[in-house]
């Protein structure tokens, strides 16, 4: 009879009977992320890796692809499991457990304030962590400002906000040189974009010499006043907004800019009982900034941009390579779009899939990572035909027949 162990992190359980391992992992105790040892195994094994061929004998045909100590590990027979601990030293895939940790740590600090919008708590962070920025589509009064406020406090980052307007000029956002009466010397006076998290507040109704002012501290984080390069803090992310209902005095973000965005995130009404539990929590009159400061600081900037160069570091299959690349090419000669997705796209679903896989405690990419944020990386890279919006076809519609027209690959 063949006793099993498994392992969640550095914690070691067992011996259990192989029917009782089956149990534990139908009801979900022990979750595909960890790990598994029998007698005659050179290492620990996944899981999920041993669930794809449950039905055949594992000491025969071992999976040491996704062993702890790596493909090259010599295979050494023992009566006892490794030691966990020595196994997972190093090891890339226990070092992706604290990084879930954290998004759920940061997820519950930002609900004790900010209600509902999954798509928006998620699209975020996922931005955050792959050093992106968001575009936000929504009416007025859904809680954005307190959605960025809520996160810059328990990032432990620094936030602004800039209320965009038709006669902002790009020195308002950027900043500009002063003169110095005591020095009798112009001095660079820094503009609200040096900051960590920066909402762009009604972004279209700001003319295109202040957009253009803009696209170049997101793409070069940078500003450059009078030949002289002014750096911006890391991690730097906007989170602009803009209305879709009202089209007065707004100007229109030229596609340039709109694919610098990582992602588009739709905020909509909430659902029945989140609006109830808003009534609940912001009808009483109470300071904000108090609340605010009663959240616990979860991270800080330095552990943000060191979670980034962790997640850059997850696997992706080639398989999905060609998966992300065939949705991208997809959207080219699709018949309802008239322009497709850039390769921006490309690099925008590459880059969050490893950090989404990152967030639920993986070191490899899967299918349902890319599925998850495709709408949100491609929705403002397509501009749909003339015949398509008249027969009122809508971007995410025509984008949800794409996806499913490309074939999902099994890893």
């Amino acid at each position: 009879m063949r006793l099993w162990y498994y392992a969640k992190g550095p914690n070691r359980f067992g011996p259990i009977e192989e029917a009782e391992l089956r149990r534990r992992l139908g009801t979900g105790e022990i979750a595909a992320e960890d790990w598994l040892w029998t007698e005659g195994m050179s290492n620990w094994v996944k899981a999920a890796e041993w669930l794809r061929t449950a039905g055949d004998p594992v000491v025969e045909k071992p999976i040491v692809a996704e062993a702890v100590a790596g493909p090259s590990a010599a295979v050494v027979v023992t009566a006892s499991p490794p030691p966990v601990n020595d196994l997972a030293a190093g090891s890339l895939s226990q070092r992706m457990l604290p990084v879930r940790e954290l998004y759920e740590r940061i997820e519950r600090e930002v609900r004790k304030v900010f209600v509902g919008q999954d798509e928006l708590v998620l699209g975020t962070l996922t931005a955050l962590f792959s050093g992106g920025h968001v575009l936000i589509e929504s009416v007025p009064g859904l809680g954005k400002t307190l959605f960025v406020r809520t996160l810059g406090r328990v990032l432990g980052c620094k936030f602004n906000r800039i209320q965009f307007t038709a006669d902002l000029m790009p020195s308002d956002i950027t900043g500009s040189p002063i003169f110095d009466v005591k020095t009798q010397e112009f001095i660079f006076r820094p503009g609200p974009v040096f900051t960590n998290i920066l909402l762009a507040d009604e972004i279209n109704r700001s003319p295109a010499k202040t957009h253009a002012a803009l696209l170049e501290v997101m793409q070069e984080l940078s500003v450059t006043v009078e030949r002289t390069r002014h750096k911006l803090d890391r991690p730097f992310m906007v989170l602009a907004t803009q209305n879709p209902v009202e089209s007065e005095g707004t100007y229109n973000l030229p596609e340039a800019q709109m694919d610098r965005f990582m992602f588009k995130l739709i905020m909509d009404y909430p659902r029945e009982e989140e609006e109830a539990r808003i009534l609940i929590l912001h009808s009483v009159r109470e300071d904000i900034d108090q609340r605010l400061q009663e959240l616990s600081v979860v991270t800080n900037p330095e552990e943000i941009m060191s979670v980034t160069r962790l997640a850059g570091e997850v696997r992706v299959d080639p398989k999905l390579v060609n998966y992300i690349n065939a949705l991208v090419r997809k959207t080219r000669n699709w018949p309802q779009i008239l322009v497709g997705a850039s390769p921006r796209a490309g690099l925008a679903l590459m880059q969050a899939a490893r950090t989404l896989a990152a967030f639920r405690g993986r070191d490899y990419a899967v299918p349902d990572d890319v599925v998850d944020l495709a709408l949100p990386a491609l929705r403002h890279r397509v501009i749909l035909a003339p015949e398509a919006e008249v027969e009122g076809y809508r971007v995410d519609d025509v984008l949800h027949e794409v996806i499913r027209s490309v074939e999902v690959p099994r890893l």
